[in-house]
């Protein structure tokens, strides 16, 4: 089972960054666009689509990700502790995007596109990390 646990939790791992990574460059030109344009109203539209579809695959890959320590037995080692760590925040952030929608949706957002684009950094450096456990395994 260990093979099919790691090829599930790699095609939701894959597919859920890919929305993790361009959903807050959404968030980037919805914050520099007129909340009353054609624009920030497409913008808005592809954004919720975007969540909706990647939220499933957020999901996938957090469940799978559980379930391959234990096929393949490293449960206990401390990497894995620490990789599971950055999957509960990268939930965490995907949450935050949530919420983030809803302040775009309401015409609330109090941030810059210049904050979006720090923002849109993090799952990039939570990946880094990741990598570096998995193929490390430094402890």
């Amino acid at each position: 089972m260990y093979l099919w646990f790691k090829f599930l939790h790699l095609f939701f791992i894959i597919s859920w960054f890919a929305g993790l990574f361009y959903l807050p460059r959404i968030y980037v030109n919805l914050a520099q666009a007129d909340v009353a344009s054609a624009e920030y109203r497409r913008l808005l539209d592809m954004a919720r689509r975007l969540l909706r579809f990647m939220t499933p695959l957020g999901a996938g890959a957090l469940v799978f990700g559980l379930l391959v320590p234990f096929a393949a037995g490293w449960w206990g080692q401390g990497w894995v502790y620490a990789k599971l760590a950055l999957g509960l925040f990268l939930a965490a952030y995907h949450v935050c995007c949530f919420f983030l929608l809803r302040a775009f949706t309401a015409q609330r957002n109090r941030r810059s596109h210049k904050w979006y684009r720090v923002f849109n950094e993090i799952p990039v450096l939570a990946m880094i990390a990741a990598l570096y456990l998995v193929v490390f395994k430094p402890f």
